[in-house]
């Protein structure tokens, strides 16, 4: 039935008939859940994340194939040798490092030796470039714009060429980065899946045997280190591969001194993000720093470096690892 109101007909609310039912507002759930002592951006499922939502990119990434490859090894490893899982993620670590990043970090010393190598032959065609731009101005009369356009031109290509002659380009010493990082995040997205319970294997749970499979003050490794003995340990190992890098650079550039700088804030804020993230995680941090510090370290020797022919340069020492250490007493110790 309709009734007019101000001009307008309006329709009254239907009546409710006998025995019809009434939604009731649901009480929330209080008290009966959980809580975990993992913040909650890491226990959240991968699976709770909404395609097309801010965590969208991180559900691809938790759910992508290197990560289900770096999961499948993880769990192989653990079926193959029946270790603890705290053994299993340093099994792992360490063999990734070692049949994958050490020859490729080798590889890098490699490059940038013959890369070193160059530099005298670099400056000397510098120089007669140089003289010869200059010669050529005063002939032509150029502007001091186009003599230095035709000088950095001709020496780029002069430079590349040398590049090609000895297959030494520069960029081909950043392939350990774009190898190794990738690795560290699909490692470090695969444990955190089986921490939170994202990922399941056939027949067991991971992140129920993980709850067991720590050591030492850290049994539980899908909850954080309450001591700070692991996150610390971290930057502490970090910060060592830094001053390392450091003292066998002499007169760094601003760049060189500026990105020094920035790699030291990296591995001091890394103490309380590993702070934040299930031991496991962290467990593998550790690991791969550990095996970083050790990998720079060999590097250094002489006979691994000839072992890998890598060139010899003139900043090399046939005693690395005394004067390493007469550096480092002198920057850190000694220092008044």
């Amino acid at each position: 039935m309709l009734c007019r109101l101000g001009g307008r007909w309006l329709r009254p609310p239907p009546v409710l008939q006998v025995g019809t039912r009434v939604p009731q507002r649901v009480p929330a759930l209080t008290g009966c859940i959980k809580r975990s002592a993992l913040p909650v951006w890491a226990v959240a499922s991968v699976s709770a994340v909404t395609p097309g939502g801010a965590g969208g990119w991180y559900e691809a990434l938790a759910t992508s194939a290197p990560v289900h490859s770096a999961e499948e090894m993880l769990l192989g490893v653990h079926t193959a040798t029946g270790l603890p899982w705290w053994g299993s993620i340093l099994l792992t670590t360490v063999a990734l490092r070692g049949s994958v990043t050490l020859p490729l970090a080798a590889y890098q010393h490699y490059i940038l030796a013959k890369v070193e190598n160059l530099q005298p032959e670099i400056k000397n065609i510098a120089r007669h470039l140089n003289q010869e731009v200059a010669l050529r101005a005063n002939q032509l009369g150029w502007s001091k714009r186009v003599a230095r356009l035709t000088y950095l031109k001709n020496m780029r290509r002069l430079v590349s060429e040398l590049y090609i002659r000895d297959n030494c380009h520069p960029f081909k010493a950043t392939v350990l980065v774009w190898i190794q990082l990738p690795m560290w995040i699909f490692m470090s997205v695969a444990l955190r899946n089986f921490s939170t319970g994202a990922a399941h294997a056939e027949g067991f749970s991971v992140q129920e045997q993980l709850a067991t499979g720590g050591v030492l003050w850290f049994p539980d490794l899908t909850s954080l280190d309450s001591t700070w003995i692991l996150p610390i340990s971290i930057g502490v190992i970090n910060l060592l591969i830094v001053e390392i890098f450091a003292l066998q650079k002499i007169g760094m550039s601003r760049f060189q001194m500026y990105v020094t700088y920035f790699v030291r804030a990296v591995s001091v804020l890394m103490i309380p993000v590993a702070a934040t993230v299930p031991s496991s995680i962290v467990l593998y941090w550790l690991c791969s720093s550990f095996m970083g510090l050790s990998q720079n370290l060999l590097l250094r020797s002489p006979r691994f470096r000839q072992l890998c022919r890598i060139p010899l340069t003139k900043g090399d020492s046939e005693t690395p690892y005394k004067d390493l250490f007469a550096a480092f007493y002198a920057k850190f110790i000694s220092r008044k």
